[in-house]
């Protein structure tokens, strides 16, 4: 095993540069549009509708000297407010499968000048009511905004709280996806070594229950980068049995940055890829390298692999989706994964702190 501080130059500038310029093949998903807050939910309806109730009643304490009052003054406040808050919802519903194609700032962005819309909608409607004698339309449209905003941020919070279920989910499913087809290949090898070459076949047993025991492990357990590598080592090792000279592995690691936290299984998928898209399509294999590098306070890990014919045919994306996701859940806007292809070579190249 190759240890080093510092990967070549050109391997770094080649490949990461491809990275940012290049489209990938592997890394995309399946569209699956979604509103930040989905506004044709009712439950959103709800919640909306009753913060600018709250807000614009509490707004009318200060102009009001009694009960009575109040409440005649926020019938009528309610009668220009109200429409404005559907026309925002209205608008986000229409929206919603248009919009679900791009990033949550986009979305949230889009939600206040909604808002700022509807603020101008329900000034209109409050002057043309006559209560209010000139319409302020700048300052209307920055309440909008700004009560759209506050909506926007608390059903995002909303949103964010449900993402650990669902990213459990997803990874119970990946997890599941890798146990039948990888267990009866690996009981197999493991058969046909028994009489031949039985400590071969005991060691193989042995990284299985290794790797296994790795997968099996609670997903909400955070991992270190050195555990990782170890059941990658091992998963690697059962393959090895399997393809035999066909699977070329060259590891470059830094020892400095073994501690480094990641999700569980979090490596599996992508050496997993680099299996299935360049050794198994082969009959001459493929060179797999797995690196690990220190660059000030972040760890970069890079999973390559040779693809047949310097290309390979693109996958769903779905186990490298489940990767960022939960790195992004561990570490949020400080982790990244990018993949690429260059030079016949496709990378996916993981980005985390170092503490």
């Amino acid at each position: 095993m190759l240890i080093m501080c510092q990967l070549t130059a050109m391997e770094d500038t080649t490949i990461l540069s491809t990275l940012h310029t290049q489209a990938d093949w592997a890394d995309k998903p399946p569209v699956q549009p979604a509103w930040v807050f989905d506004a044709c939910h009712v439950g959103v309806v709800l919640r909306a509708v009753l913060f600018v109730q709250a807000v614009v009643g509490v707004g009318l304490m200060f102009a009001t000297s009694t009960f009575l009052q109040w409440l005649l003054d926020l019938a009528a406040w309610s009668a220009a407010t109200q429409p404005a808050v559907l026309l925002w919802l209205t608008l986000g519903c229409a929206a919603k499968r248009w919009l679900g194609r791009y990033p949550v700032w986009v979305q949230a962005l889009t939600g206040v000048l909604f808002g700022a819309l509807g603020g101008g909608f329900a000034q209109g409607l409050m002057w043309w009511l006559g209560l209010v004698p000139v319409a302020a339309w700048v300052a209307s449209g920055f309440a909008g905004a700004g009560m759209a905003a506050v909506l926007v941020a608390g059903l995002v919070w909303r949103a964010r709280a449900q993402v650990p279920a669902g990213t459990t989910a997803r990874l119970t499913e990946l997890q599941a996806r890798i146990r039948p087809h990888f267990l009866f290949n690996t009981l197999n090898s493991a058969i046909a070594l028994i009489r031949a070459e039985p400590a071969k076949a005991e060691a193989l047993l042995e990284d299985l229950a290794e790797l296994f025991r790795g997968a099996l492990a609670h997903p909400n357990v955070v991992s270190t980068l050195g555990e990782e590598l170890t059941l990658a080592e091992r998963y690697l090792a059962i393959e090895q049995v399997r393809f035999g000279p066909r699977l070329r592995v060259e590891w470059v690691l830094d020892p400095a940055v073994q501690g480094a936290r990641l999700p569980p299984l979090i490596l599996q998928p992508l050496v997993e890829n680099a299996i299935k898209h360049g050794v198994e399509p082969s009959l001459q294999g493929a060179d797999i390298r797995i690196s690990t590098q220190c660059r000030g306070d972040r760890v970069v890990v890079k999973v390559s692999n040779t693809l047949p014919g310097g290309e390979g045919q693109p996958g769903n994306g779905l186990a490298l989706a489940n990767v960022r996701e939960r790195v992004a859940l561990l570490h949020d806007l400080n982790a990244s994964l990018r993949t690429g292809l260059a030079n016949g070579w496709f990378q996916a190249r993981l980005e985390v702190p170092l503490t």
